[in-house]
């Protein structure tokens, strides 16, 4: 549900609340909102600029700082993580502004990998002339010691702050080190892609429950899942999009699979269940429309009763929403029921 002034102003104009409660509800509504991320110039500016420091210390990392040697950059990483930490302290703490303090104390854990490079290099382990900026292309061993360390720091890091940006590199941490450990525990360095795909749909299934239990047990405001969700979903959706096959029931039940994304999204109010799923459903009638039925005059009328009887399907839903939901919701489980009642 939207909720803005001028539903409020209406409601006033309709007896059913005050000009007064009006103001006072809106205020309030105003201050708790301050601290949820949102599409708000503050928040932008906030999130722009973390993006741009937190960039600079790994997507955009330059050949140059190489010349600052292994110890070099871990003495950087380090002094930086210093002073990121005092800044979250300060902004968390002091100033009562957690969604910067968030980003600072992201911009602090985005650290350990090049600190953990910086030790790694100081110790002679990269002498195969291998850089930082390589993270991203190159499947070794090394950079699964950066990876857990960065999810230890990470975890250490949540412990201490409970901010849910801090959530987001340890998803991306978790995406890659899904991409890195199987490679390295089967001893296949070459690209051996059907496994990867194999790989990524389990790993992106088991992030996506993790997120849903994240879900259901916290009770803060802060959206923890967010991106455990999105990563899941995008790992799990891509391995199960690129897999191979020639068999139309195999084909058939990733358009179910879809769909139950699709039903998912809507449920837990998540889009990016919804997005995907539709991606994928679009895939999958695409398949049927050029390659299966691409001599068929019936399959375009066919696929139009069937969508003009889902938009009948959503009519029939709205009329009896309220309803079904609290006789579908009365059979979940408690924790379930008040994840429902939050997200909606």
């Amino acid at each position: 549900m939207k909720l803005n002034r001028g539903l409020l102003d209406e409601a006033s104009q309709q007896g059913i609340i005050s000009e007064q409660q009006v103001q006072a509800l809106w205020a309030f509504l105003n201050q708790a909102s301050q601290d949820t991320p949102g599409f708000r110039f503050t928040h932008i500016l906030y999130y722009l600029g973390g993006m741009l420091a937190i960039g600079a210390m790994t997507l955009f990392m330059t050949l140059g700082w190489e010349s600052f040697g292994g110890w070099g950059l871990l003495f950087i990483a380090l002094a930086y993580a210093v002073a990121g930490l005092w800044l979250t302290e300060h902004l968390l703490y002091s100033k009562r502004l957690p969604i910067p303090a968030g980003i600072t104390a992201t911009f602090v854990l985005v650290l350990t990998p090049l600190a953990i490079y910086g030790l790694q290099n100081g110790l002679g382990l990269w002498a195969e002339g291998r850089f930082y900026r390589d993270l991203h292309r190159w499947i070794d061993w090394r950079w699964l010691i950066m990876e857990l360390s960065t999810l230890a720091v990470g975890t250490i890091l949540l412990w201490r702050y409970r901010l849910a940006f801090l959530v987001m590199p340890i998803a991306v941490t978790l995406w890659y080190m899904s991409m890195d450990l199987v490679p390295f525990l089967f001893n296949d360095l070459d690209y051996n892609w059907e496994l990867r795909k194999l790989t990524s749909i389990w790993f992106g299934l088991l992030m996506t429950l993790l997120a849903f239990w994240i879900d259901v047990r916290t009770t803060r405001r802060q959206d923890f899942a967010f991106w455990l969700y999105l990563f899941g979903v995008i790992t799990f959706w891509s391995g199960m999009t690129l897999l191979s096959s020639d068999s139309e029931l195999n084909k058939f039940i990733y358009f179910c699979i879809n769909l139950g994304m699709i039903l998912i999204g809507a449920v837990l109010s998540r889009r990016v269940f919804v997005v995907f799923g539709a991606l994928g459903a679009a895939t999958y009638l695409g398949h049927l429309a050029y390659n299966v039925f691409q001599d068929s005059i019936l399959f375009p009328f066919i696929l139009t009763v069937i969508g003009l009887g889902i938009i009948w399907l959503g009519i029939l839903w709205q009329k009896h929403e309220e309803r079904i939901n609290r006789r579908i919701q009365s059979l979940l489980p408690k924790k379930l029921q008040m994840l429902l009642a939050k997200r909606h």
